[in-house]
């Protein structure tokens, strides 16, 4: 009994439920999946896994849940974010995003072996405040900075489980355009020439030793796995032109590319279709922040799809403290012409199977992990909201910093300063 107890209180001290077999019946269950939506479906789980879908399903010992027709989803995909590996930006010691081992911009230190998973932190406090709102995973970015360079070093995906390692394949980060500019000789001409310096050599026509050598053995073999074409190079660019030019080198190298932001995506939709690119934009990018976004529009992510194109979303700004705004800029991309269907996989099976964890996540599934979001309404509506998460099967408890905050002064006169917790009034 002492040591039921004592792993009852070392559960509630974790503050996430232990995994249960459930049946969650009778919900309008958004598969993203080829199934669709199924109305007045069940869900059943066992072991942390999803082990069957459809309708009047046995419970049998399982725990059953009333979803009285409410919206089911996958847990969404909250973007390419620093959540864990950036907490607080002007405190140094919370920064681990970026690497910068040269002096200055002029000094450029190219280290693709760069792997910021390693500086991961389950036990960030913006992770429960995304995953109250159906957040179940992330991308973690590599970023640059001076004394780095446009190619960034290796993010990951993790799911917002407290587990410490990320999961699926490691995913190459490149700035390409204005923002690599200042990182390649002040000049976007310059990416180019260094890109293909760089692919010289991985593959040995610039020897190790040479004067004008930029890697270091790790650094080769690493880049040697993304310039085969076996690993996904996810580049930020912005103009349509670099964009072009990005599809013909890509294709002439044989590298694997997905891109992030493309606010001028639309210009060159159809060839992004046809070199089966997935993009990943700020649905809310309708003005131009920089000369390379003069074609910001609203209809983004709807013409690119119209074209044929794989959209997801990421925003531009904040990502990490806003991650939970994901759901809106999928929502204002369909006020703006965007299907329905087509702006859920945007946060569920189109990053899952752009970065290399769909058969863990991203649709409700038989065999998938059982990552659910039971909601009020529609999720695309920031009106409603996640009423239960489920992580692994596990129910995840409905709370953050944020929701403390609120129940701490949202209340009346009691007399004592607000800053009291409630038990003390």
């Amino acid at each position: 009994m002492r040591r039921l107890v004592l792993v009852a209180a070392l559960l509630a001290a974790c503050g996430v439920a232990s995994a249960q077999d459930m049946l969650i019946r009778n919900a309008t269950v958004h598969t993203a999946s080829a199934r669709g939506t199924l109305q007045a479906a069940d869900v059943l789980v066992r072991n942390g896994r999803i082990a069957a879908v459809g309708n009047g399903l046995p419970a049998g010992s399982a725990t059953v849940i009333d979803a009285q027709g409410k919206p089911l989803t996958p847990a969404l995909f909250g973007g390419v974010t620093d959540i864990g590996v950036e907490e607080v930006s002007g405190e140094s010691a919370t920064v681990d995003n970026t690497l910068a081992l040269g002096a200055n911009a002029a000094d450029m230190q190219v280290r693709p072996e760069f792997d910021v998973t390693l500086a991961y932190n389950p036990e960030s406090i913006l992770i429960p405040v995304a995953r109250v709102e159906g957040i179940g995973w992330t991308l973690l970015s590599a970023g640059t900075r001076a004394g780095g360079s446009f190619i960034g070093g290796q993010g990951g995906s993790v799911r917002l489980d407290g587990s410490l390692d990320a999961i699926g394949p490691r995913i190459l980060f490149v700035t390409l355009g204005g923002d690599g500019a200042n990182l390649s000789g002040s000049s976007r001409a310059a990416q180019w020439m260094l890109l293909d310096q760089l692919i010289d050599e991985v593959r040995g026509r610039i020897p190790q030793d040479s004067q004008f050598a930029l890697l270091t053995p790790a650094g080769r073999t690493t880049l040697a796995k993304y310039f085969g074409g076996g690993g996904r190079v996810l580049v930020r660019i912005q103009r349509a032109a670099d964009i072009a030019r990005l599809l013909r080198w890509s294709k002439q190298r044989g590298v694997n590319i997905a891109l992030l932001g493309a606010t001028e995506g639309w210009k060159v939709a159809p060839q992004l279709a046809a070199a089966n690119v997935p993009v990943f934009v700020d649905a809310l990018a309708d003005l131009p922040a920089d000369f390379d976004e003069i074609g910001a529009t609203l209809e983004n992510a709807a013409r690119m799809h119209a074209a044929g194109v794989r959209v997801s979303f990421s925003q531009a700004g904040d990502a990490s403290h806003n991650a939970r705004k994901i759901r809106q800029l999928a929502g204002n991309a369909v006020a703006n012409g965007l299907p329905w269907e087509a702006a859920l996989a945007g946060l569920t099976s189109v990053p899952a199977n752009s970065f290399g964890v769909s058969d863990e996540l991203g649709t409700i599934a038989v065999g998938q992990r059982a990552d659910l979001v039971l909601w009020s309404g529609d999720p695309l509506d920031v009106a409603n909201v996640a009423q239960q998460v489920w992580l692994d099967g596990r129910a995840i408890p409905m709370r953050s910093r944020q929701t403390e905050l609120r129940d701490r002064y949202l209340h009346g006169d009691t007399g004592l300063p607000r800053a009291y917790p409630n038990d003390a009034r």
